[in-house]
């Protein structure tokens, strides 16, 4: 029987195969975002990628893209994504043919993600940023993006008073979850009408749950 480790890979690190794994499969695929990947684990070996790119994590996203078309089309100038960590979400949307989007600006209070966010939409060129800041100082009437996505919200302390930031009318797509046990998690609810008292939302287009082993995850897409 052959040994799992074969002699041509003894010694070479896993994220050089995972490096020209992903760069055969972008080539094979044609596809920006792996691509995209592969340049963060070349570039950045301290990112969790693995994590930001899991399946949960893809899933969730997906279902967000995919309702998000349904709901409300898929033309826009200016979207906002917070708590835009690696930039995945912005990615995706720029890698599916049925959205035609001006421009995405990732943004995360962590600076330290701004690079990888910008090594993974680096083929979008300038119709993606990838900016530090707090989504409570942000200037939202100012510049009035057309959409606004947080996918984060279970890590909001009080989603009101953040929603209250915004402009009367902005569009939003919120997802929150009843992961309780973590952590980090400060903020989660227990079902998706919990997460709709919760918002408050002006005008619901869109009002969903999508369970997975350990968690449901809802979303809300509609209005202030």
């Amino acid at each position: 029987m052959m040994d799992v480790t074969q002699a041509g890979n003894a010694g070479t690190d896993w994220r050089e195969q995972a490096y020209d794994l992903t760069r055969g499969i972008a080539a094979y695929a044609a596809c920006p975002l792996v691509a995209g990947l592969a340049r963060i684990i070349a570039k950045h070996p301290e990112a969790d990628i693995a994590n930001a790119f899991n399946h949960k994590q893809v899933a969730c996203k997906m279902w967000a893209r995919d309702r998000l078309f349904e709901t409300c089309g898929g033309k826009y100038r200016h979207i906002w994504v917070l708590g835009g960590w690696y930039g995945v979400l912005p990615a995706m949307l720029f890698n599916d043919a049925r959205f035609d989007i001006t421009a995405i600006d990732s943004i995360d209070i962590d600076p330290e993600v701004s690079a990888v966010a910008k090594t993974l939409n680096r083929e979008a060129g300038d119709r993606f940023r990838a900016v530090t800041g707090d989504m409570y100082a942000l200037d939202y009437a100012a510049t009035r993006p057309d959409l606004v996505v947080n996918t984060s919200c279970e890590h909001i302390a009080d989603l009101r008073d953040w929603l209250a930031v915004l402009p009367e009318g902005t569009n939003v797509l919120l997802q929150s979850n009843d992961y309780f046990s973590e952590p980090t998690h400060i903020n989660c609810v227990a079902s998706l009408a919990a997460f709709e008292a919760m918002a408050a939302l002006k005008e619901v287009r869109f009002s969903g749950e999508l369970p997975t082993k350990n968690y449901t995850r809802f979303m809300l897409i509609g209005s202030v």
